[in-house]
């Protein structure tokens, strides 16, 4: 990855995305609007605590924003931290894109010069 891509990559954000129950919960919430820990917990196989430490990571890289709700926050998205996320994985998707490009040229150039070599 060139040091450019690298520098705007957050790990701490994508290691919070990597999981499977967090990504799941961005979903739920991109598709409700709002959720609960409480919610949120019902429309998924694990318990309301585990629930609330997903979404305790999430808010600490900024995915989502808690609002109190009487005993509770209620969650949603934060929109322009997604929007980052989707930004940096563009950006690496890209960085990738190129390196893939230029590794199959190298293997053609190869594939060019033993063909050249098999006629002579």
């Amino acid at each position: 990855m060139s040091s450019a891509v690298a520098e705007k990559v957050d790990d701490d954000l994508w290691s919070a995305i990597g999981d499977p129950t967090r990504r799941r919960l961005l979903d739920l919430l991109l598709i409700d609007g709002t959720g609960t820990a409480t919610s949120l917990s019902r429309q998924l196989p694990v318990t309301r605590q585990a629930v609330a430490k997903h979404l305790g990571v999430l808010d600490r890289v900024g995915l989502v924003q808690a609002a109190p709700a009487g005993r509770e926050k209620r969650y949603r998205v934060d929109d322009a931290q997604l929007a980052r996320a989707v930004a940096q994985l563009t950006a690496v998707g890209s960085a990738w894109d190129a390196r893939l490009r230029r590794i199959k040229g190298i293997a053609e150039s190869i594939q060019r010069a033993q063909a050249d070599r098999q006629q002579d």
